[in-house]
């Protein structure tokens, strides 16, 4: 096992630039997702760091060690990717087997590594089969097999569930993170997919456009964006988002939207007259009798809660109630937002708005 270090690593493409002065400090046995839309460099954040892309400058480490020009061969990193990348010709035990036998690994300690591995990832009953005889899930553990049985320093993993079915996904995810918490090998994995890194993670850092927007523990980052980009993108159904300003009502301030006054956390860091965005999450604008009255458009019930997707003074909004009531198209209903859970976001600068500490 060991850490992984990039600090100001910049990629660009002739003039086109790419990854902007990266820092990243994954600590070892850290399980740390990459998570950010098509075309935010996370991909080639993971790549330059398997040795697959050159970085056009800044540094890479591995444990002690600066692999600034190492060949990928020589970083003892193994990586997992999209496509299995398994070899059609080759029985499974095969597959798993092929970069040991390339670096002259003695026959018995491949046999008891292949084993091994087998066993963790329960491919025991497949090891005689070729990858066209295996389902797309066994196929992809077996993509982990031939990764751990290097015992490599760094795992790294390129969206390996995206050609999984939905129900797969979720196993699939379960499998990796026991496969982590047992081999605690340093692990970095790239998805667009935010449950994907919310169940999984210990660190997620999340990427917009070649920058670092935010990182932290998946709760830190679900309860404290630091950004409407953050915000917006981490959590489903997604924050509501209403368009404001600051008014002083008394001896408090609140948020004015359009004909509502609606309460903001105490010692807000805002000023009166602050354009601002409202931001409170499904979960945390709940039906109670004496809330904001709004009209019901859609309504979808999930089976464990129901979502309201309702008209609130010009804005459309999503309301969770774990309460199994028959709500219907048109009806109005009165929602109340959590005031502890409310996120204001600058409507210049789209950053936050913090408590004074």
């Amino acid at each position: 096992m060991a850490s992984v270090i990039v600090e100001k690593l910049v990629k660009k493409y002739g003039d086109l630039e790419v990854l902007h002065s990266i820092d990243l400090d994954v600590e070892d046995g850290q399980f740390v997702v990459l998570l950010g839309p098509s075309g935010c460099g996370k991909s080639t954040l993971l790549r330059t760091i398997a040795g697959l892309e050159s970085s056009t400058s800044g540094d890479i480490s591995i444990g002690d060690r600066l692999v600034n020009g190492v060949h990928p061969k020589d970083r003892n990193i193994a990586m997992v990717f999209q496509n299995y990348a398994l070899y059609a010709h080759m029985k499974v035990r095969d597959n798993m087997a092929f970069s040991m036998q390339l670096s002259k690994t003695p026959k018995a300690r491949i046999e008891e590594r292949v084993n091994w591995a087998a066993s963790i990832l329960s491919l025991e009953p497949y090891l005689d089969r070729y990858p066209k005889e295996l389902s797309g899930g066994q196929r992809q553990r077996v993509a982990m097999g031939r990764a751990i049985v290097r015992d490599p320093d760094v795992f790294l993993f390129d969206e390996p569930l995206s050609n999984l079915d939905a129900k797969l996904r979720v196993q699939m995810r379960t499998e990796i993170k026991e496969l982590h918490q047992r081999l605690k090998t340093t692990t970095v994995y790239v998805t667009h997919d935010q449950i994907e890194a919310m169940t999984m993670a210990d660190i997620v850092v999340i990427m917009r456009d070649g920058h670092i927007e935010q990182m932290g523990t998946p709760m830190e980052i679900y309860d404290n964006p630091s950004n409407l980009f953050v915000a917006e993108f981490i959590g489903s159904p997604g924050m509501n988002l209403l368009k404001g300003k600051i008014v002083q009502e008394g001896d408090k301030m609140v948020c004015q939207v359009n004909e509502l006054f609606l309460p903001l956390p105490d010692r807000l860091d805002a000023t009166v007259g602050q354009e601002v965005l409202y931001g409170i999450r499904p979960e945390h604008l709940i039906p109670s009798e004496n809330g904001l009255k709004a009209t019901i458009s859609v309504v979808e019930p999930t089976g464990p809660e129901t979502h309201l997707f309702c008209h609130l003074s010009g804005h459309d909004v999503c309301a969770i109630s774990r309460e199994r009531m028959n709500w219907k198209a048109d009806e109005v209903v009165s929602l109340e937002p959590i005031v502890d859970y409310v996120h204001v976001f600058d409507a210049q600068t789209d950053q936050a708005v913090k408590r004074k500490t």
